[in-house]
């Protein structure tokens, strides 16, 4: 099981010295992707002109862009709402980025209150994630929004 609370402590610290979101999201992916058990892709989407444009990520090559509604991700950012999806495969109008993902977990990310971007884990499994997942990853963005310095950032 991973140890959700324990990652975000990790990226707490990581983001003291420099609060940037480019390093911070790409030491998360990357904390995220060594850390769990069965994935094949964790990172960012972050919002662009209206749609997710591709951000820091860890596993294989992902869409560049996301218009929102579409898919886990754009659902999960034009709701802004958790999605936890068991088999993708059932999810209507999923995006197959890469064919071998078969559950995901997609998490909005905020900045005043408002969508910026989405965490997003694949896994080639199905069910992979769970309900203790989906919690532990909501933390785990609830810390980012927390330690990441998005001033200087306009997310439209």
């Amino acid at each position: 099981m991973t140890d959700y609370k324990l990652l975000a402590a990790q990226i707490k610290v990581l983001a003291e010295d420099e609060p940037n979101f480019i390093p911070v999201l790409s030491n998360a992916s990357a904390l995220l992707y060594e850390n769990m058990e069965n994935l094949n892709w964790a990172g960012f989407y972050l919002m662009d002109k209206g749609s997710l444009l591709l951000g820091p990520f860890q596993g294989k090559v992902a869409c560049i862009r996301i218009p929102l509604g579409k898919g886990v991700c754009g659902t999960a950012a034009g709701n802004d709402e958790t999605q936890l999806v068991a088999n993708v495969h059932e999810f209507a109008g999923h995006i197959a980025c890469d064919s071998a993902s078969n559950s995901e977990v997609v998490v909005p990310l905020h900045k005043d209150g408002k969508v910026i971007g989405v965490l997003d884990i694949d896994s080639p499994s199905l069910n992979r994630f769970d309900e203790d997942d989906k919690a532990g990853l909501e933390l785990f963005a609830k810390t980012l929004e927390e330690v990441i310095d998005f001033t200087a950032v306009s997310f439209n």
